[in-house]
């Protein structure tokens, strides 16, 4: 005699239970199994049909992201859609409590890995993306455990007696529930399609850098902003109740947050303005490197040790800064040297330019330039200048080679480097004591440079 038939989710379990003793259930447990198998065959031939691609080529960013979505979705969505088919053949013959437990536990499996994919693909992998992970297939698998438990209506029914008001609003727990369920989900929506436009303007010919920064950081921005503005009143919640929240806000950013919006509105004018560039050599006080990134609050500045330095935007827009390459980068180099006074300066004159005209950096073009610069102490001071077109590269490597390759020549040449000489005269008269020799007393003793 078959039992009466029971409603509600939380007899589903004894169902089940009941219906394993027909043996009919054995259509199930193979339309099941089928179903699983035939999911997991079509990912496997979806993906075999896109070429697996390096994450280091930029061209296929969009095989890569397909590719991506397939691995992540194309399973439970498949197994979902064969299950709902074959629970509809089946349903005209028996009872399918089996299949009925498939669908949701499908669907969980298919929310959990969709999250996943769109965190992933938004925000790339930081160090909190696996907790935010196993936060959401956590809440995700308890809602369908209560589900099949039957308890789900009875707990949103308690989350629903808790309520307060907020303003005009009258708010339950329940209601803020859903409403951070659903800002969560708009906004990893909003985070997926603001990377899917970054990709595409990073792939844009003709679109200079600090351009498509600007875009694809406004565009986040406002699908952010959007994201929450549609998501709230999905569930019922007033936007005016956040007024009081905007007026906090406005408050701490007059005072607690006022650097960050200076440096977040800092950064837009640095790539606006085009006074910085990826890969410009700048100086700042101390500082001297490479502009490696340029972020809504800092600056990456990567020096010739390696060294990376992280400078606030709001720096670098309200001090003096040094770009050597914004819109030349052609510098100018100048190397000192020092030779003897019975050496030949036209000589030394000619092997400089001979040497610098040799190096593989200098330019042709402004031509390297010799100077006999002054007269000193010890010798004949020269001074040598030349250009490069590649600062960013070091200095190090030229003023190595340059200084090698004059001594060599020099002293080839026979052209000497002085160095400091000191020649001790002894008037004529008495002769001092030894320890007087050395007393700064111009009435014993002259020094003169040798």
């Amino acid at each position: 005699m078959e039992k009466p038939f029971v409603t509600g989710a939380g007899a589903l379990w004894a169902r089940i239970a009941d219906n394993l003793d027909d043996p009919r259930v054995m259509w199930q447990t193979g339309a099941l199994v089928l179903c699983l198998v035939c999911g997991w065959l079509i990912q496997r031939a979806a993906v075999r049909h896109v070429p697996r691609v390096g994450d280091d080529e930029p061209a296929s960013a969009a095989r890569r992201f397909g590719a991506h979505g397939m691995r992540h979705l194309l399973f439970p969505l498949s197994a979902l859609i064969l299950v709902i088919v074959a629970r509809s053949v089946l349903t005209r013959f028996q009872k399918v409590y089996l299949l009925d437990l498939a669908v949701p536990l499908l669907l969980s499996l298919a929310a959990i890995r969709f999250i996943t994919f769109a965190v992933r693909q938004a925000i790339g992998r930081p160090a909190w993306s696996a907790g935010l992970e196993k936060f959401s297939a956590a809440v995700i698998w308890s809602v369908v455990a209560l589900h099949l438990l039957g308890w789900l209506p009875e707990v949103i029914a308690d989350l629903d007696a808790v309520s307060f008001t907020l303003g005009a609003q009258k708010l339950s727990l329940w209601m803020v529930l859903q409403g951070a369920t659903m800002v969560l989900l708009t906004v990893v929506i909003a985070l997926w399609v603001a990377g899917m436009l970054e990709r595409w303007l990073g792939r844009a010919a003709g679109l200079d850098p600090n351009v498509r920064l600007v875009l694809a950081r406004m565009a986040r921005s406002v699908l952010v902003i959007v994201a929450v503005l549609v998501s709230l009143p999905m569930v019922g919640i007033n936007l005016t109740t956040l007024s009081v929240f905007g007026g906090a806000l406005g408050v701490g950013l007059g005072f607690g947050l006022q650097k960050i919006a200076a440096n977040y509105v800092s950064g837009f004018i640095l790539l606006l303005d085009r006074s910085l560039r990826i890969g410009s050599l700048i100086s700042i006080g101390n500082e001297r490197g490479i502009v490696k990134e340029i972020t809504t609050r800092y600056t990456v500045l990567r020096a010739s040790n390696g060294i990376e330095s992280i400078v606030p935007n709001e720096i670098l827009v309200s001090s003096v800064v040094q770009n050597e390459t914004l819109s030349d980068s052609q510098v100018s180099m100048a190397l000192s040297f020092q030779i003897s006074y019975d050496a030949d300066p036209e000589q030394a004159l000619r092997i400089l330019l001979e040497v610098a005209g040799e190096q593989r950096r200098v330019l042709k073009k402004p031509a390297p330039s010799a100077f006999l610069a002054s007269f000193g102490d010890n010798g004949i001071n020269l001074r040598l200048g030349c250009w490069i077109a590649d600062p960013g590269e070091g200095t190090m490597e030229i003023v190595s080679g340059i200084n090698m390759e004059v001594w060599r020549r020099f002293r080839a040449a026979g052209i000497g480097f002085p160095f400091p000489q000191r020649e001790i005269r002894i008037l004529p008269g008495e002769a001092p004591a030894p320890e007087a020799m050395f007393r700064n007393t111009e009435a014993t003793a002259r020094i003169t440079a040798g």
